[in-house]
């Protein structure tokens, strides 16, 4: 599987960007999408993943109620849709993905994907 994320660029507090993870090679049908974000000296941290099978989700604190994960079967793609971003939201955004199998429960665990996009850029300016 190869991963393809974009959508990232520069914008003001406030407004919103939608994050795109297409898969290339094979389907999600039986993968946890996630996309991660490492800001400029920080952890690579965990934003929000979904199960496609059952499009069960998981957000980080920081980010709940502002951003909205949704898939395109047909696209084999799955959005990001950040909203209301602020500026602590700067970040180099990755996709990742790993087979159900490797389990829900260790989706924080980045050792746990197979696979991962090459990042996009996010900056959030006050």
């Amino acid at each position: 599987v190869q991963l393809q994320a974009s959508g990232g660029g520069t914008v003001q507090a406030g407004a919103s960007l939608r994050l795109s993870c297409t898969a290339s090679g094979r389907t999600f049908s039986r993968h946890t999408v996630t996309w991660f974000r490492q800001a400029p000296g920080k952890e690579r941290d965990l934003v929000a993943a979904i199960r496609w099978k059952d499009a069960l989700t998981y957000y980080a604190d920081s980010v709940k109620g502002r951003f909205t994960l949704s898939r395109d079967n047909a696209k084999n793609t799955v959005y990001l849709q950040m909203d209301s971003l602020r500026p602590e939201d700067t970040a180099v955004y990755y996709c990742a993905a790993k087979e159900d199998r490797a389990g829900w429960s260790t989706i924080s665990n980045r050792d746990s994907y197979n696979y991962w996009g090459q990042g996009t850029l996010v900056t959030v300016s006050s």
